[in-house]
This record gives structure tokens, sequence and C-alpha cells, in this order.
């Protein structure tokens, strides 16, 4: 073989051999995940479920109120929870809704105050108070509201209110038009004296007036409320009697108007119904009289249907409607409801059974008795 061929050949195979080291000295087990693509110093920006987003934003917008207040120069702001501003002042309240319904003191629809002005616009409804007066204090409050044909109910979700204090030195107590009130007292539920006020920062007090003491508050039983007044938590018989508030703010102190207060204890429920008839057999010509008579709680009306045998005949027969309240011992007071029917003349045809159907709010009772012809 010649020597430029052999030297070739072994040049050749040292390379080789030192190309196959290479590869096999760069051979080793793989390291778990070695193979995954590993970003270097990479900021990755966090996702945000988009359910947990929406949910947010539904939570949000429940949240939002319809309500804004227009004030000088066309300007709008989201009305705070109370406003305190000075009689006589006018303010402006829109609130967001092609359907809005409105809920403001009742004191201005007494006589139908021309002070008040209500309208729907296609996107909002509106509500003007002008020339207003510390009796317009109070609560006013919209909402949106979703009918369908007749059916009509409150969007919870798109409503607003502001109570509104429209403060009077000389009327730090919300007028009314009672000189003397009622309130009473029932075992189950709170009592509220409402002798509420017109600036928030008068100091008001809570007084007997007999014997002549102040009530003293203690935050738990007894509380203060000034858009609401005094409210007792747990009304007991000792609560019971004539009480009065006192305001004083930066002046001489005012007096409100006294309230009575009556202690209640009876059943709840339908009313408690007697029947009694003035003669069960009467001669012709006689004149007889049936009394229904309910027992029951003092602030409870209490409504009467007759049915008689001469109804269907129109048989002339005169109702009397009363109520009164008495005192029955230890404080307790229960009113006295009575419906008579007045029969003159008795005949055949008046002769059977009388029903009386007392209603209240809680349910009707039914009773009946039978007169006849001696």
């Amino acid at each position: 073989m010649r020597p430029w061929l052999w030297l070739s050949l072994l040049l050749l195979h040292e390379a080789l051999r030192h190309v196959g080291g290479e590869s096999a000295k760069g051979k080793r087990p793989k390291e778990p995940g070695e193979n995954k693509i590993k970003p270097v110093n990479k900021k990755v920006k966090p996702k945000i479920p988009k359910l947990k987003e929406k949910e947010s934003t539904d939570s949000s917008s429940k949240s939002q109120s319809i309500m804004t207040q227009v004030m000088d120069k066309g300007r709008f702001q989201k009305p705070a929870a109370t406003l305190s501003l000075s009689a006589g002042q006018n303010i402006e309240l829109r609130c967001k809704g092609n359907n809005i319904r409105w809920s403001y003191p009742s004191y201005l629809d007494t006589f139908k105050d021309s002070r008040l002005n209500i309208k729907q616009l296609d996107r909002y409804g509106q509500l003007i108070l002008v020339n207003s007066t510390a009796a317009d204090t109070g609560e006013y409050s919209c909402w949106l509201q979703l009918c369908h044909g007749d059916n009509c109910k409150k969007d919870e979700s798109k409503t607003g209110s502001t109570y509104i204090f429209f403060t009077d030195k000389g009327e730090l107590f919300v007028p009314t038009p009672n000189y003397f009130e009622i309130v009473y007292l029932h075992p189950d539920k709170p009592a509220v004296i409402p002798c509420r006020i017109t600036i928030p920062s008068a100091k008001v007090t809570l007084h007997r007036e007999f014997p002549a003491e102040e009530i003293k508050t203690d935050g738990t039983n007894t509380i203060y409320d000034m858009k609401k007044g005094f409210i007792y938590q747990h009304p007991t018989s000792d609560n019971k009697g004539v009480v009065y508030c006192r305001a004083e703010s930066q002046g001489a102190p005012q007096i409100s108007i006294k309230y009575q207060l009556l202690y209640v204890e009876v059943p709840t429920g339908p009313p408690s119904t007697t029947i009694m008839a003035s003669s069960s057999k009467v001669e012709g010509g006689d004149n007889v009289n049936i009394l229904c008579t309910v027992l029951g709680e003092p602030d409870i009306e209490v409504k009467f249907v007759w049915m008689y045998p001469g109804q269907e005949s129109e048989r002339p027969v005169t109702i009397q409607d009363s109520w009164r309240l008495i005192n029955r011992g230890i404080g307790h007071t229960t009113r006295i409801s009575r419906s008579v029917i007045v029969i003159e003349d008795f005949e055949t045809n008046d002769a059977g059974s009388y029903v009386c159907v007392a209603q209240n709010s809680r349910g009707q009772t039914t009773v009946a008795t039978s007169v006849e012809l001696a």
C-alpha cells in the first residue's frame, strides 16, 4: 500500500474515534422534566376567572343607587344616605328608569301638596319639592317597577333612597297635625314614640309627665333614633303613661307634643266575637236588636258584615258600628268593637238566622243566632 493512502486512513480513523468519544461523553441520564421549556425571567400575568369577575360585577351593580340629586348649574351627584338642607330650599331628585315609583313623607299627600311635583320622563323619574318646610323631613326613595301585563313588582336591584333633614331652628321637632297621640305598647314588638327632629345635632331627651322625671336611654332596651324617635325594644306595663320629648340646639329648648302610652296584652289573631239578640222569640210588630261584639287589640280595626233573613227582599234594617277603648286593669287596654242590627216591626219573613262576620287584618270569625216569631 502506498504511504500517502495509509496516512489518510489513519487520520480518518482518529477523527472518527474523537467524535464518537465526545458523543458518548455528552450522554447522561435525563433529569425529570429536562425536556420541558422553562422560561427564564418571564413575567406571567395571572388570569382572573371570568365567572368570578362577572359575579363581582353583579354584586357591585346591586349596591349601586339609581338616584341622583340635581345641583346648581346642572351638576349631578349621588345623594348621601342623609342630607341636611335648610327649610325653604328646593330639591330635585332623579332616578334612572322608564317606570319609576316614589315614596316620600305621607305628610305631603295629606292635602295633595302642590309644592311636590313628580314626573316620569323617557329615561328617568323626577321628583321636585319647592319651598320645603321642617314637616317635609323624612325618607325619599325610588325604585324601578317591572310589569308584565297587569302583574307588577319592585326591582330590588334598582333602587335609591336618602333621608332629608329640612333644618329649622324654630321647629326642632318634625311638625305633626295632632296635639296628642296614642302609642300602643305591645309586649311582643318594639314601640316607637315618633318625636323626630329636623336638626341631626340636636340633643333629645324623653320625659314622663307624672311623676315628672327624665326617662334614661340605655342604648339596649330604650334607644333614640333621630329618624324614628324613642324606641322601647321590649315594652312592659311599667312604660305606660303620658310622655313628651325635649330637644335643644344652640338656643332655648323645645317640647314635643304629648304621647299617651297604652299597654296592650290581648290575644292576637282573628276577632274574638260574640253575638246576642235582645230576645230569641218576639211577637209580630216588636222591635229586635242583635248585637255583635269583638274584644281585641286597640290599634286593630274590625269590620262587620251581616247576613239576615230579609236581606234578599231588601228588608229595611238599621246597622250601627262603634268602638271604644277600655282599661281592663293593671294598665291593660282593650278595644271593644260593636255592630248592632235593628229590625223594626218584626214580621214572619224576619224569622231565622242572623249571621255576623267580624274581620280584622289577621282573619275573620263568624257567629250566628236565631230569632223566631212567638
